[in-house]
């Protein structure tokens, strides 16, 4: 019944053409800011699966490297041993140290990553390949794979065959300075393959094969830096961590995926939950207009109210009836906010009609992607914001005294 009536109060004309007005003022208001909320969600929507994306093709699902020190110790029995844990696909041993490129006085700092034939499997870093191929050579001829941002620092040029980079590594059992070169070993390397993921990876990687980085870092036969392992696309990473944990020692690091991430994971939802409270306060505030929309309706109908009183309706009821009318104005705005949310973004998804500055980015537009669980939140919010406008005023309307005389 309460519903018949805020509906029929929200259609009626009123006898003060400015409460129609401050009526619609509110539900354009609420539109609008519904509206935003669901597209700037969807947008950081878009942009956290991609950057996420870009993550899960650089870094492994699972990777274990040392609790203490630098390097692990770990025997090819035990090695294989992992490809006897449930959902283990592969497994990649790396050797990663910083060295420095060298090229006719061009000189870069790059974080050199020795990787074995299985590399390619557990991650995707081949499909980033602007120019070149992913070739990392032999421990005689070792070949270079770098970021883009590496290859200007350093003006190197992967489609010219002959071209031959000075490499420096630090000497583990160094008795000099690390400033003097005696502290350094040096090799020559050919750069044959670029690639562009980002502009974090770009600046700091570079690839060979792992037996070369091995021989310059004199490291031991069952010594590595890490082992990045590929896990099956139904496969639980917390779980494998547990299992993985127990087969090796305590002085082994097991961290996922998101674990080796985790400030960024992290800064990115704090990001958007703050995105989502600072438009939910402007929401609030556009709350507002449905106080005064139903302060003046309830001065309007203070005759309905009494003959209602009169025919036996109780307070309760009258504020069900102002408060729903509340909630009605709140709901028409928010239909029409999601309405016109999800066109726009269906729109940028299909036609990329809002483009990105700069074009430094991997795309040029901005992302969106929409997730249901933004629209129910939306939705949520709506409703709590237009129960607490509509309180107080209807609060009011219930209170007011039985009063028959015109």
């Amino acid at each position: 019944m309460n519903f018949l009536f805020a509906w029929r109060y929200f259609k009626s004309k009123k006898t003060t053409n400015a409460i129609n007005i401050i009526a619609w003022v509110s539900v354009i208001a609420i539109a609008v800011v519904t509206a935003a909320i669901i597209i700037v969600l969807s947008v950081f929507n878009g942009f956290e699966g991609l950057v996420k994306g870009l993550y899960t093709d650089f870094y492994a699902d699972i990777k274990v490297s040392s609790a203490n020190t630098k390097t692990i110790n770990i025997t090819k029995e035990k090695l294989e041993s992992l490809k006897t844990i449930n959902g283990i696909v592969n497994y990649s041993c790396i050797a990663e140290e910083k060295a420095v490129l060298l090229n006719n006085g061009y000189q870069s700092i790059v974080v050199l990553k020795g990787v074995d034939k299985n590399y390619t499997i557990v991650n995707n870093i081949q499909s980033y390949i602007k120019r070149g191929s992913f070739s990392t050579g032999n421990v005689e001829e070792p070949q270079l794979i770098v970021g883009a941002g590496i290859e200007n620092a350093a003006a190197i040029e992967t489609e010219r065959s002959t071209q031959k980079l000075l490499i420096y590594l630090p000497q583990r059992k160094r008795t000099t300075s690390i400033n003097s070169l005696e502290s350094l070993n040096s090799s020559t390397i050919q750069p044959v393959g670029t690639f562009l993921v980002q502009q974090e990876f770009d600046n700091k990687y570079g690839f060979t094969n792992l037996a070369f980085v091995k021989y310059m870092l004199d490291m031991g036969a069952d010594e590595y830096s890490s082992i990045e392992i590929k896990l099956a696309g139904n496969a639980k990473p917390d779980d494998i961590k547990k299992q993985l944990q127990q087969l090796l020692s305590k002085d082994f690091k097991v961290e996922t995926r998101y674990e080796q991430n985790a400030s960024l994971f992290k800064i990115m939802q704090v990001e958007k939950w703050f995105i989502y409270a600072l438009l939910s306060l402007i929401m609030l505030i556009a709350a507002f207009n449905i106080v005064g929309a139903l302060t003046m309706l309830v001065l309007e109908k203070q005759k309905d109210i009494h003959i209602l009183k009169a025919m036996g309706a109780g307070n309760q009821l009258i504020q069900k009836i102002f408060l729903t009318e509340g909630v009605l104005l709140a709901v028409i705005g928010g239909i029409i906010g999601v309405t016109l949310a999800t066109i726009i973004c269906i729109i940028q998804q299909q036609f990329h009609l809002v483009k990105l500055q700069g074009g430094t980015f991997i795309v040029d537009y901005y992302p969106v992607t929409m997730q249901p669980l933004d629209f129910l939140l939306t939705a949520v919010t709506i409703v709590l914001i237009a129960f607490a406008a509509a309180y107080f005023p209807s609060k009011k309307a219930a209170n007011q005294e039985l009063n028959l005389k015109s």
